[in-house]
């Protein structure tokens, strides 16, 4: 009952940025983490960015200084600040978020369906 939706990848040239959102929708009660994933071809699955619901952030070292990571609560939505990308950032991103819906007694892990992200001259 509760879907995300990311927006915003595409192919951009290294030094370049992008700017992803993820929106929440259904029957929510409260966002508790957000977070950001990434899967390039032939790895596994890597945390970008997290944050929590009262604003605390971790980002990998890879990302650390160059990326972003913010939240509306307001509007039930989640970005990723993208800046001085490298050809190494080229994957599939990904939104994640513990949610508590309606019909939950718990906060229950959401994920989109992922947006490509390629760094390429």
């Amino acid at each position: 009952q509760v879907q995300l939706v990311e927006s915003g990848g595409g192919l951009v040239q290294p030094g370049g940025s992008l700017r992803l959102s993820c929106t929440a929708s259904g029957s929510i009660l409260s966002i508790y983490g957000m977070g950001w994933y990434r899967q390039a071809p032939g790895k596994q699955r890597e945390l970008v960015a997290q944050i929590n619901s009262g604003g605390i952030t971790n980002y990998a070292d890879s990302v650390k200084g160059r990326f972003t990571i913010s939240r509306d609560n307001a509007k039930n939505a989640g970005y990723l600040q993208m800046n001085s990308l490298k050809p190494e950032d080229t994957a599939v991103y990904y939104c994640h978020a513990a949610v508590k819906s309606g019909g939950t007694f718990y906060a229950r892990d959401y994920w989109g369906q992922g947006t490509q992200v390629t760094v390429s001259s």
